[in-house]
């Protein structure tokens, strides 16, 4: 997939396209309907695929006080909108002169006569231009005048609730990492550094990585099965978040304990795929009955990833 970060980098005379519209914040499968739909249009008329996105999110430049966690890095989106088959995407930089932009303005001067827009193909609550003022309805309207056609996807529904990222994120913040899969069509994944740590799982006889993730995780404190991809590999993997309260005075950390794994994991990028919150983080009286809570950990997690 091609990666055109702004208007200026584009070529001058880019190929027709069916254009996929919007934030694509965590490319969950509202998200992942729109971009299929978009490749399928363009294959069946011959066009390019292409995915008009914005970065930073709208909210960081319009409310920054309100804006959201990220469920994906812009790498992740990047990759996960190329998964499915988009030639080009486009990158926009969200600015107060972009969010100052009449609807009209922007449809015309950066979708028609840039991208070279045949068909746009947008989620039916996308809003977009001055005030938020641009809407499906609009883009219809306009489509009639300039020559495009306008395919509106409805919301899907997962456990009965619209998939939205906000209920990706909800239900994330709830700990219900199960739900959250449902939502994206894959598990919330969290890449970061192996890092050194202070050791303390080695001498309890469960060896840890300690991960500096790329981003703030939208779990909250807690044991969680997940799996860890390393180095092209994955292992079942047991994953404390928190500040490990039977030992006072610890920081907060991310701990990994890959089930059959041996080896250095320092220095190595290891992403973390949440699979279900197995409990949620308590002190214990003795290291023992950590020890023993921790076993019992690693066989729940045996039995509950595949």
């Amino acid at each position: 997939m091609r990666i055109i970060r702004g208007l200026t980098s584009l070529p001058p005379d880019p190929p027709a396209a069916v254009v996929a519209l919007g934030v694509f914040d965590g490319i969950h499968l509202g998200h992942r309907e729109i971009l299929t739909r978009a490749v399928g249009r363009a294959r069946d008329l011959g066009l390019e695929a292409v995915a008009c996105t914005f970065e930073p999110h709208p909210m960081e430049v319009l409310q920054p006080d309100r804006v959201p966690l990220p469920i994906t890095t812009l790498g992740e989106r990047l990759d996960l909108i190329a998964a499915v088959g988009i030639d080009t995407t486009v990158i926009l930089p969200f600015t107060r002169e972009m969010a100052s932009i009449e609807p009209e303005s922007f449809v015309k001067g950066v979708l028609v006569d840039r991208l070279r827009a045949r068909e746009i193909v947008v989620g039916d609550s996308h809003r977009f231009g001055r005030g938020a003022r641009g809407d499906p309805r609009l883009l219809l309207s306009l489509g009639e005048q300039l020559g495009f056609e306008v395919d509106v996807v409805p919301a899907l529904s997962v456990d009965g609730a619209p998939v939205s990222s906000t209920e990706v994120r909800a239900a994330l913040q709830e700990g219900d990492v199960e739900r959250a899969a449902r939502l994206l069509g894959r598990p919330y994944t969290v890449c970061g550094d192996v890092v050194r740590g202070a050791g303390r799982g080695r001498t309890l006889g469960f060896p840890t990585a300690n991960l500096r993730t790329d981003r703030p995780l939208l779990v909250p404190t807690g044991v969680y099965a997940c799996h860890a991809t390393v180095e092209g590999m994955v292992y079942p993997t047991v994953v404390n978040i928190g500040v490990r309260p039977t030992f006072p005075g610890q920081a907060f950390a991310v701990e990994a304990y890959l089930l059959d794994f041996s080896g250095d994991l320092y220095g190595n990028v290891l992403c973390l795929g949440f699979e279900r919150r197995l409990r949620g983080e308590r002190r214990f009286p003795s290291v023992d009955a950590l020890k023993a809570q921790i076993a019992e950990d690693v066989a729940l997690a045996r039995r509950r990833i595949r």
